[in-house]
């Protein structure tokens, strides 16, 4: 390990230390997350009931166990919850939150905190790593502990849903969304985690996170409109929103291009789709190798590769498969409803610095894996339809890599002034256009 890996951790453990200076105080239409890894039972759901029978956010098992970072304990305490929620198809499913108690906090105020591990494994999910478990792709969620600390010394309680469920549904929105929800239902119906209905929450997330966030904040309405009245906004960068124009942005980069087969394997995991007759011998090889990573694992590791060198000849276009087509239109932010609570949204634009030099028509530029126009076009959708509270920031000297230094600071700028009930800032009139948001249209197999 090099000298810069081993001070980063010492950092993280001492200011995750200094923070407890203080004492911190019908079945067979079930999905009943059966795939859990066996060796920890608290993932598996084995009640006499089935999971139907629940109502979504209720809790059907507790822990109480020390906060970890990189397998060493803290004396930061976790309470984790299992708890019934709905997947990607409308099913029931059991999810797994992780609620963190702020030692100078009463329990009034939360914000829960979706982490970007962006992983097709489900032992990489942040409550894995919380509990002590160390892997690759784990490694994302305990950096990710250093931006939860100014949360948890402002008074914060923090809620970190394991939103890809216990199949690792990467990149399936609606899932990330309604897994949210019911994470903050479930930490404020648990006797052991202070927090209770009359709990403000403000969401925040980038990236994978960012998913999350947004999708939460579209379903809240609808899904849980008794969540959506304790939510006081959002905030998120580097945003998912049109999934098939991010793959053509993506083919052919350097090193995001190993995006490509994780988002074909999420999406046929989540939709229950076969793909693979689609594929050439080169994408079923792909394919294989990829099908339990973590974007640690394919991050750079296939550059140039492209949608055309995965399928068979006659498949070349995206959207002459049309399962494919038909779940990534499932997955497009553009046509989902509007959020009532106020946003901040932020993109970069700088894409070229991390090897995406790709401009095509009707998808433009982005950070290297988001597109900015995408991300434009649905802030003023937004503020189109009824949302004026949105504030949207584009960074165009930055890359995906590069925002959260500067966002991150500022979305919790944005959040304490939610919570002091200041009236949000909006950018409604002055957000650039940006791409069509329409949904995919069939292309002929050639």
């Amino acid at each position: 390990m090099s000298h810069a890996a081993v001070r980063t951790i010492a950092v993280l453990v001492a200011l995750t230390a200094s923070i407890t200076a203080a004492p911190v105080a019908s079945a067979a239409a079930d999905v009943a997350a059966t795939e859990a890894s066996a060796d920890d039972p608290f993932y598996s759901y084995d009640g006499g009931e089935p999971l139907s029978s629940y109502p979504p956010g209720a809790v059907l098992k507790t822990r109480t166990l020390p906060y970890h970072l990189f397998g060493i304990p803290t004396p930061v305490t976790a309470v984790q919850l299992l708890y019934r929620t709905t997947d990607a198809q409308g099913r029931p499913d059991a999810g797994v939150t992780t609620v963190v108690r702020s030692p100078t906090g009463d329990g009034s105020r939360a914000v829960s905190y979706q982490s970007f591990y962006d992983s097709l494994n489900p032992e990489d999910g942040p409550s894995r790593a919380v509990a002590g478990d160390v892997t690759l792709g784990g490694l994302i969620p305990n950096a990710e502990s250093l931006l939860l600390v100014p949360l948890l010394l402002k008074g914060y309680d923090v809620v970190i849903p394991d939103t890809e469920g216990q199949r690792a549904d990467f990149a399936a929105g609606p899932e990330y969304g309604t897994i949210t929800l019911d994470s903050i239902r479930a930490a404020t119906r648990s006797s052991h985690t202070r927090l209770d209905s009359g709990t403000r929450f403000g969401l925040i997330g980038y990236s994978g996170g960012a998913i999350a966030t947004n999708w939460a904040a579209t379903l809240a309405p609808s899904y849980a409109p008794d969540v959506n009245r304790s939510l006081v906004g959002f905030a998120e960068g580097g945003l998912l929103v049109a999934p098939a124009h991010n793959l053509k942005y993506v083919d052919g980069s350097l090193a995001w291009s190993g995006v490509i087969p994780m988002a074909v394997i999420g999406t046929a995991r989540a939709y229950d789709l076969d793909l693979k007759p689609y594929l050439s011998a080169y994408g079923l090889d792909v394919y294989n190798k990829v099908e339990h990573a973590s974007i640690v694992d394919a991050l750079g590791r296939y550059p140039g590769l492209t949608w055309k060198k995965m399928a068979k000849p006659q498949y070349a276009d995206p959207n002459s498969v049309p399962e494919f087509l038909a779940a990534v239109n499932k997955l497009n932010l553009g046509s989902a409803a509007t959020p009532t609570i106020p946003g901040f949204i932020a993109q970069g634009d700088a894409g070229v610095l991390e090897g995406t030099f790709s401009d095509r028509p009707g998808v433009g530029t982005g950070d290297g894996v988001m597109v900015a126009g995408d991300v434009r076009a649905l802030a003023r959708q937004y503020c189109a339809t009824g949302n004026t509270a949105i504030k949207y920031n584009q960074y165009e000297l930055l890359s995906h890599l590069g925002v959260p230094v500067v966002w991150a600071p500022s979305a919790l700028d944005w959040l304490d002034d939610r919570f002091e009930g200041r009236t949000a800032p909006s950018d409604c009139g002055r957000i650039p256009r940006g791409n069509s948001l329409a949904p995919e249209q069939p292309a002929p197999s050639s």
